[in-house]
Order: structure tokens, then sequence, then C-alpha cells
């Protein structure tokens, strides 16, 4: 079963306040996307899963708009958060008292079966804070290393409270710029395959005891080549990074994940990522980028019926 998750960020913010949306009720918005992915067909593609991850504020709504249509129609359409805490609520532990943050136990319970960890925005956030308190950590290799473990050891804590909660994971890795280094791509990958191999090993430390039937899937991001005028990598590139991935964590943790491109799944690489064997999917976010820049279910149906009709995998989505 091949994964595409969609990360909705925060897209329900409207345009007259700075955000992409066309909608002024969130409520709304959420509904009209969810409404057009199954009017699309999205959700009862036989080989491949649709899991949209949603701010908080939003999982209810998804949830009860979802319920509202027969089982077959959503059937492989699931919903997650962006994140959990890396405490949680446990009996005759901690009730509750999370001001501010989302336990995994809280997500669990809103009807999420996926969480986003580790993505870019939110290991920059970590970074940030670290380098507040000591900003030797952006000129001091030492320094930047010792920030970049501590990012990734709370981003364990969060990994295993999702998974003791019952949540599936997708965990996000990926190098920098500076990670990467420069050079020819001879010369960069054993840069690579270490960071990816220091974020793998801590990001996934002591799932042992605590994956019981959850999926851990892998979401690669080069960090590098997201955001505007940057040149995303190609296809040997990415062969490369999911086979070390898959490599890696089989051999610490004996098991091959699935491995998703979260650089950001479009309509002009959906062919080509749906050609490497090592990837099972993608990330999701923006679907258009000239003009109003935006998120679109006609544009996620357009993605997923390339990235499909490449892999032979399932019928082209009806059209609306």
């Amino acid at each position: 079963m091949k994964k595409i998750f969609v990360n909705l960020k925060r897209f329900e913010v409207p345009r007259r306040l700075g955000g992409i949306c066309s909608f002024d009720n969130p409520k709304k918005w959420i509904e009209w996307v969810l409404e057009n992915i199954v009017k699309h067909g999205l959700g009862k593609l036989p080989n491949i899963r649709v899991i949209c991850l949603l701010p908080e504020a939003l999982i209810i709504s998804a949830i009860e708009k979802l319920a509202s249509y027969p089982t077959d129609e959503v059937r492989n359409l699931q919903v997650g958060c962006q994140g959990v805490f890396r405490e949680d609520i446990t009996p005759g532990g901690n009730f509750g008292a999370f001001t501010t943050n989302l336990p995994a136990t809280a997500a669990k319970n809103l009807g999420c079966t996926w969480t986003i960890i580790g993505h870019s925005e939110e290991r920059k956030d970590k970074l940030g804070i670290i380098e507040r308190y000591d900003p030797s950590c952006c000129h001091n290799e030492r320094s930047q290393a010792k920030a970049r473990q501590i990012v990734s050891g709370i981003i364990n804590e969060e990994v295993l409270c999702a998974l003791k909660a019952g949540l599936n994971v997708l965990l996000c890795v990926g190098e920098t710029e500076e990670e990467r280094g420069y050079g020819p791509f001879a010369e960069q990958k054993p840069r690579i395959a270490a960071v990816l191999r220091s974020q793998l090993e801590m990001g996934l430390q002591g799932i042992e005891g605590a994956i019981g039937p959850q999926e851990i899937v892998i979401g690669y991001e080069p960090v590098w080549a997201i955001g505007p005028g940057k040149t995303p990598p190609g296809k040997e590139y990415i062969s490369f990074v999911s086979a070390t991935i898959k490599s890696i964590v089989k051999e610490k943790f004996n098991f091959e994940p699935a491995v998703v491109y979260g650089g950001g799944l479009k309509e002009e690489n959906a062919k080509m990522i749906a050609e490497i064997d090592t990837i099972d999917g993608g990330l999701v976010a923006l679907t258009r980028f000239t003009g109003d820049i935006a998120f679109e279910p006609e544009g996620l149906k357009n993605i997923i019926a390339k990235y499909a009709t490449k892999k032979g995998a399932v019928p082209l989505c009806k059209k609306s």
C-alpha cells in the first residue's frame, strides 16, 4: 500500500490575514477539502492510502465530515495531527496539564490515526530555541552538532509517546545544505548517510518496546532543496537516500520501513518519484505554485493520478 500524506500546515488562514485560504471559515474550508477529496475518488483508491495531517482545531470537523460518507467511499482516507508533545497523559500519571501542547493520547482520542513528527519546520523551531540560549550553536560546529542531537532526542520522545498512544508515525529526516556539503555527489554520499543515520538512530531509539501494531513511515526531506528557487534532488539522489534509509533502519531496528518523498510531491515530479523502487509514496503540501499559491483538492487529484498511473497501481481518478 503506497501512502500519500497531505500536510495542510496552516492553510486554513484566509488570504486577508496573510494566509492562502480562499475561505474565511476554517471549518467550512476543511469540509470543502474533504468533500472534494472524496468526490475525486481519492478515499477508495485500491493501493494508495491518503492521510491528511491537520491542525488540532480542524481534526474533529474532519472526522465528523468523513463519518458522513459510506465507509467504502473513505476506506483509504485517514486523518492525522501535526505533531505530539514529548510527554503524555497516563492513568495514575499526568492527567493533562499540558497547556499549549497536544499530548498523543489527546490526539488519538480526537480520532487521529497518524502524526507527523520531526518535520523540518519542527526541527528548525526547536533548534531556534536552543540557539537563543546558546548563540554559539549558529557558528560553532561542535555546539551545533550537540544542539541537533538534543532536538533528535526530543523527537524520539515524541515518537515513543505517539506509538504508545496507538498512533502511526510519519518520522521526517533529512540533511541541510551545510550537512550535505559540496563537491561531487560521490563525496557528499557519506556525509548524507551520516546525517540520516544519526537522525534515525536517535529518532527511533527504544521503539522496540512501543511499536505494537502501529506503522512507522520515514519521510525524507531534502531540507536544502525546500523553498522557492531551490533545485530539487534528482532520481539518483533520491534513490540513494531512500535505499540508505531502509538499510539503516533494517540494520538497527530489524524492519524495512516505507519511505516517502517529503521534499514536496508535485505534478512535475510525481512520475519521476513513482519510478523509484525504494520510494513508497510522498508528502504533498501546496498544489499550486504560480499566481495565488494554494492547496486545492483538484491539484491533489492530479498529483496522485500521475503518481498512480506511472506506478501502475491504481486506475486514474474519475473526472470531477
